[in-house]
């Protein structure tokens, strides 16, 4: 078992740690009637070395949003995050996500929220999976070209940050940087309606600039819903009033 509040599920590199508040573990196959779930994962560090401290607040974060939503809440940490194993790529997220929605998804109905990178490939998940019936993004960017344009510079940077942590990871470049071009938010955003958006963003945002949440929303549209937060960076996760429009998101999700 990890540590604290965590739980273990297998994930496709390594054990993912998830926190299930307000229902029935991932493990679980025991899903009494229509389960509504909601799946908040954290983004990547924004300080070197902080992997492991990423996603420590999550846990209450799930809890105070079931309680208060009586939903069924998942917090998740994705490969190279927090208790979680394996070593961070995009394309790894991606898969990690795959497997948190098909667990969740037993017997009920799933919705995505996501910080930073994590919320853009909710995005992009969102769009080629109908079992997921709405995106909330907080601090999101809407694009990885930079990543495919440098991408010496972006693994340098998740060695860093502590979320690529074996030396022998990546076994090449291309492998570990490739999917940076094919995996679009911005079209992916396209394609969501009329499922809901949510794009949260600070307005003083120094590492995604906020031009990014409005293209999203823009993409997103008639159904997104954009919401920048005056005075707030990009650190999100502590501000409450993210947590009151997630609330208030889910209060509005249909039948």
């Amino acid at each position: 078992m990890a540590p604290g509040p965590w739980e273990q599920v297998e994930g496709p590199a390594g054990m993912l740690a998830v926190h299930v508040a307000g229902g029935p573990p991932l493990a679980s196959d025991v899903v009494v009637g229509t389960v509504r779930t909601l799946v908040v994962c954290p983004g990547l560090p924004t300080e070197p070395g902080a992997a492991t401290r990423t996603g420590r607040t999550f846990p209450a974060l799930a809890d105070g949003l079931a309680q208060t939503s009586g939903w069924r809440t998942v917090a998740a940490c994705l490969r190279g995050v927090g208790p979680s194993g394996g070593d961070f790529s995009l394309a790894g997220w991606m898969e990690d996500l795959e497997v948190i929605v098909s667990r969740a998804v037993s017997g009920g109905m799933v919705w995505l929220a996501g910080f930073g990178v994590a919320g853009s490939l909710a995005v992009c998940l969102a769009s080629d999976d109908e079992r997921v019936r709405g995106v909330a993004t907080v601090g999101s960017p809407a694009s990885f070209a930079s990543w495919a344009e440098r991408p010496g510079d972006a693994l340098a940077t998740a060695r860093r940050l502590g979320v690529v942590r074996d030396p022998s990871f990546p076994p090449d470049l291309a492998s570990w940087v490739g999917p940076a071009s094919s995996l679009d938010p911005l079209r992916a955003a396209e394609r969501v309606p009329p499922r809901t958006m949510l794009v949260v963003h600070g307005v003083e945002d120094d590492i995604v600039p906020v031009a990014d949440a409005r293209a999203l929303a823009d993409a997103g549209r008639p159904d997104a819903q954009l919401r920048l937060l005056a005075g707030a960076g990009h650190r999100l996760r502590p501000d409450p009033r993210v947590v009151a429009l997630l609330l208030g998101w889910l209060e509005r999700q249909g039948p």
